[in-house]
């Protein structure tokens, strides 16, 4: 459930990107915050931006594992007085930074920040918090065989050792209630974005007392479905829905969802070698059907709605697929590598060892290797192939960089206990938005996401993508501004009228 843009999560917020939070908040300690701070604080035009760090254990109730800086910025409302609340974000990853984002935040919250103020806390890991690096980059992760993502899980555990325990979400959520407390700060509203609709429920899990609202864009449930089965399904739904829209008709949604399944058939039997150039260095990707489907359920709904009249991935793909049933590549293999030049060299341990700690797995994360491997064949037999849309069940399994099998060889030795999946909720205004053209974090999750709260209102947007903040007309952010200012979204109708995406016509 990586966020939505190129780099290391293949998240990282693009301009326009939005958060939000109501709270009550006292003023804070001016001796903490007299304006300024560590020579990183970013600048934020019309805006005074505060900048700190706090010690915090590496891993609670393990002193002898030492201890991390976690950063943090606030960046002040503009207007007179004191502040009505502050907007707690994280932009997604697991472990996307938010401080070097603090400008295009603060462009997306552009009017609520006349009254509020915006937190931003780097997760332990990343941006200017402490780094525990793990020696895997995002470009060699991405762009490894299968057999490779899991061989590099595994070193990555083996250089961490017991500080894998380190990065969890519950650390997370618990980091960013020791900057409140800091702040002096009584409640915040919660916004969160794809891995971020995971770890604010955490967070308000336990810390309930600390939280005035939440606000969940690109969401899924804590439960979700470990061989990631709604994904499957929503990429032919996201076809069906892009083709059936587009004015003029530029596709057959139906020819377009059997080209899909014609191609993940084919690349089963006969991968392709793609080169990618990314970061200066060209690798040769081996493009299989796990690849198709990471292509397509990830990449593929990533800032759709942005630029509805502009190219995306997403309109591209049924001219592509189809003249690739036709005998020829050539389109595919432009896709693959327009989306692969986005890998870089972050060190993926703040991602890894998250998605492996605390990710529901199809089988017993207590179990030894040879039962795992069981478990886990024992599960996509069971599941049969109805349920993965145009995919195998074991290609499309090969897909997910932070699902199926790879974090297969993560080990029992130095790993947290798995994050909890029934949480106990505070009964507080909660808004969920899902794209309808987003097969990463699908409405089907998103309405599960939704209903794990008492009285939540689930919105899905029509032709957007992961995290539907980023379509141009101001629609959804003013709604989700509603909600924080008075706890309903008000008019809601515009999230039905967004413009279609434009299509490649199939035949050209």
């Amino acid at each position: 459930m990586r966020t939505f843009t190129g780099g290391a999560r293949r998240a990282g917020l693009a301009a326009g990107t939005l958060a939000l939070l109501l709270s009550a908040l006292p003023p804070a300690n001016a001796a903490d915050l007299a304006g300024g701070g560590p020579r990183w604080c970013p600048t934020v035009a019309g805006h005074r931006v505060d900048c700190g760090s706090l010690e915090r254990p590496l891993v609670a109730g393990e002193p002898e594992l030492g201890t991390i800086e976690v950063a943090y910025a606030v960046v002040r409302h503009r207007g007179p007085g004191a502040a009505r609340g502050t907007v707690a974000v994280n932009p997604g990853g697991p472990g996307e930074v938010a401080i070097g984002k603090a400008a295009e935040f603060a462009a997306g919250l552009e009017g609520l920040l006349e009254d509020h103020d915006l937190l931003l806390v780097d997760p332990r890991g990343t941006g200017k918090s402490e780094h525990l690096p793990c020696g895997v980059t995002d470009a060699e992760y991405r762009f490894g065989t299968r057999q490779e993502q899991r061989d590099a899980v595994a070193r990555c555990a083996r250089a961490l050792g017991p500080r894998a325990r380190g990065y969890t979400t519950a650390a997370t959520a618990d980091d960013i209630d020791a900057v409140r407390a800091r702040l002096g700060v009584r409640q915040l509203t919660l916004y969160g974005l794809s891995y971020g609709t995971y770890l604010m429920p955490v967070y308000a899990s336990r810390h309930p007392e600390s939280v005035r609202a939440v606000v969940l864009s690109g969401a899924y449930p804590h439960d979700f479905d470990p061989l990631v089965r709604p994904s499957a399904q929503a990429v032919s739904l996201a076809l069906r829905r892009v083709c059936e829209r587009s004015v003029p008709k530029a596709c057959d949604g139906e020819k377009a969802v059997r080209d899909l399944a014609t191609t993940a058939a084919r690349l089963r039997e006969r991968p392709l070698t793609v080169p990618i150039t990314a970061g200066g260095k060209t690798y040769r990707e081996r493009f299989t059907e796990g690849k198709l489907a990471n292509l397509m359920f990830e990449a593929a709904s990533r800032g759709v709605g942005m630029d509805p009249a502009g190219p995306s991935l997403l309109g591209s793909a049924p001219w592509a697929l189809d003249r690739f049933v036709k005998g020829d590549t050539g389109p595919l293999r432009r896709l693959v590598q327009e989306e692969g030049s986005s890998g870089g060299s972050e060190d993926q341990a703040p991602y890894i060892a998250v998605v492996c700690n605390d990710y529901r797995k199809a089988w017993a994360t207590d179990a030894p290797l040879t039962v795992r491997w069981q478990q886990y064949r024992k599960a996509l037999a069971g599941a049969g192939q109805g349920g993965f849309g145009a995919f195998s069940g074991q290609g499309f399994n090969e897909g997910p960089t932070d699902g199926g099998d790879v974090c297969m060889s993560w080990p029992r030795g130095n790993t947290a206990r798995p994050q909890p999946t029934d949480l106990e909720l505070p009964g507080v205004p909660v808004l969920v938005l899902s794209g309808d053209l987003d097969a990463n974090t699908p409405d089907a999750n998103g309405r599960l996401a939704a209903a794990r709260f008492r009285g939540s209102a689930f919105f899905s947007v029509r032709n957007a993508g992961h995290v539907p903040e980023l379509e141009p007309t101001g629609c959804v952010t003013g709604v989700t501004s509603r909600f924080i200012r008075t706890g309903t979204p008000g008019d809601t109708s515009c999230l039905q009228g967004l413009a279609p995406i434009a299509v490649t016509p199939v035949g050209r």
